[in-house]
């Protein structure tokens, strides 16, 4: 009996220790705006307030643009994802880019919820704020759902669609990043408010590329240093909290706007087989494969994925 105590004993002090040097070595202390604004913030950043939300974009390109494109990201993304794209882009047309509530700059919802609706609400405020009556809306995973969510919502201000590797429909995931997984298991959910090591971020971010030798340094320290935010890492659990629109996606088929779905062919997050539920479901539509791209196709191979925009901005319907 005593050995058996003995050896609980030193099972509680490992464990003890074992927890106080995790902390130590990778536990790491929220990021204040203030802070991250110098690294994050260029020239062409702007903050606006929606709803009490300071809210991080970028309003570049043509101000003449009278049917500006909005460009969305994805969970545990921010509006840099969409970097080369906008310099690109910008060069003709107005293109505006917001961090979402929960990511980037522009930090948590004040009520903590993340629902579809609630971001579809948020988008529709934020234009509003911007006063942009009609646009093209381009949005990759969560972006893509949030997209085809307000354009069924708010028809008469899309004008035309883009889904990158778009979430939406129910999916049969390949590999999900080890972030995800944190944050929907109890206690280790708890863990990540305060736990974050660089390299869980950095195994996240390559596990939705398919060339993960395209995962820079840099890369990794803006979504490490962007995870950090003040009130994000919270706000990344408590997403994971919210119930999905198990149906919602039975209303895809109404959507009439010109609709182009790109898709990462190595997509393990939303495999490949989504693109064609999109395809199946739209009725004006165009699919583009990218065989050598995951489910970031506009950051891990942002030349190739702009050319089929491009030229779909081009057309008149």
């Amino acid at each position: 009996m005593k050995y058996i105590i003995k050896v609980l004993k030193f099972l509680l002090i490992f464990a003890v220790v074992a927890i106080i040097g995790i902390v130590i070595f990778f536990g790491h202390s929220d990021l204040s705006l203030a802070e991250l604004k110098p690294k994050y913030a260029s020239t062409e950043s702007s903050f606006i307030s929606v709803n009490g939300i300071d809210v991080h974009f970028r309003d570049e390109g043509n101000p003449n643009d009278s049917i500006p494109l909005i460009l969305i990201h994805g969970t545990g993304a921010s509006l840099h994802t969409f970097d080369t794209w906008s310099k690109n882009l910008k060069l003709s047309r107005r293109v505006i880019r917001m961090d979402l509530p929960a990511y980037g700059l522009t930090g948590a919802f004040p009520d903590g919820n993340y629902s579809i609706p609630q971001y579809t609400s948020f988008l529709k405020d934020f234009l509003t704020t911007l006063n942009i009556k009609h646009c093209v809306l381009a949005g990759n995973s969560l972006g893509g759902q949030i997209a085809w969510n307000f354009t069924l919502e708010q028809p008469e201000m899309v004008s035309k669609l883009i889904l990158i590797d778009a979430a939406g429909y129910p999916m049969n995931s390949k590999s999900v990043p080890i972030a995800f997984t944190l944050a929907k298991t109890p206690v280790l959910n708890k863990a990540l408010l305060y736990v974050t090591p660089r390299f869980l971020v950095k195994s996240s971010v390559e596990n939705v590329y398919f060339d993960t030798s395209k995962v820079t340094d840099s890369i990794v320290d803006r979504y490490f240093d962007l995870t950090l935010r003040a009130g994000n890492r919270k706000a990344f659990v408590d997403r994971f909290k919210i119930k999905a629109q198990r149906k919602a996606y039975e209303k895809i088929k109404n959507i009439t706007q010109p609709s182009l779905i790109l898709w990462g062919a190595q997509d393990l997050l939303i495999p490949l087989e989504n693109a064609y539920k999109f395809q199946k479901d739209l009725p004006n539509d165009t699919l583009v494969i990218f065989e050598n791209s995951g489910h970031v196709p506009m950051e891990e191979n942002p030349e190739e994925s702009l050319k089929p925009v491009i030229e779909f901005l081009k057309q008149s319907h």
